[in-house]
């Protein structure tokens, strides 16, 4: 029997949940609802660091576009340490035959475009650290996802957490306690921006965890 047009999923949840990456479905829902409840509280855009072919990217989107602002989405599209060759994570498939290189790019921008939200999402191909060092516009909900290494990992919270409004949630994935689940970058990241005192925990979902800023 069909299923009835009210039971179906939107669009853009069909389209995350097709994308290629590395975020589970309740993680991503999770986010979903955190970028939503930052857009309706404060009308600012939001901004993810990391959006490899685009999951994370629709997840956070539909809420911009839910909220009637707008997701910026910042990356190299050239992957991260753990993308490239040799290591657990490559996808050949994203090879560029001419470069040589990973590029996540095409892959991204054709998420974005079927899931419909074009309107609300802005990518920005570049340097995480380059773009924060001349970033003035204050940020509702930054997500930070890219590189896991300890430079990148810090560089992107130095980078981004301050340019969080009070208020607004601050959100860190791939957060493990145990050093088994993964790299410890991320959850040294999320512990120190509840040591120094500026983000309280708002919730967790899985390896997700968000912060409200208070400071």
């Amino acid at each position: 029997m069909a299923e009835r047009p009210e039971t179906r999923a939107p669009t853009w949840l069909v389209v995350a949940r097709a994308a290629k990456g590395f975020m589970p479905d309740d993680e991503g829902l999770a986010l979903h609802r955190a970028a939503c409840q930052a857009a309706a509280s404060y009308r600012g855009p939001l901004l993810e660091v990391g959006a490899y072919c685009g999951k994370s990217t629709v997840y956070l989107g539909a809420a911009a576009a839910e909220g009637a602002t707008v997701l910026f989405s910042i990356d190299h599209h050239h992957g991260s340490e753990e993308n490239q060759a040799g290591w657990e994570h490559h996808d050949p498939t994203l090879v560029d035959p001419a470069s040589g290189r990973l590029d996540t790019l095409p892959t991204w921008r054709a998420t974005v475009a079927k899931a419909g939200l074009e309107h609300a999402v802005v990518g920005v191909v570049g340097d995480s650290a380059t773009v924060a060092a001349h970033w003035g516009t204050p940020l509702a909900l930054v997500f930070i996802d890219g590189g896991h290494g300890a430079e990148p990992a810090w560089a992107d919270y130095r980078g981004w957490a301050p340019l969080v409004i009070p208020g607004g949630l601050l959100a860190i994935h791939d957060v493990f306690a145990n050093p088994a689940d993964g790299g410890r970058p991320p959850y040294d990241i999320w512990r120190a921006a509840l040591a120094e005192g500026a983000f309280v925990e708002e919730s967790a979902c899985g390896s997700l965890r968000v912060l409200r800023r208070v400071a």
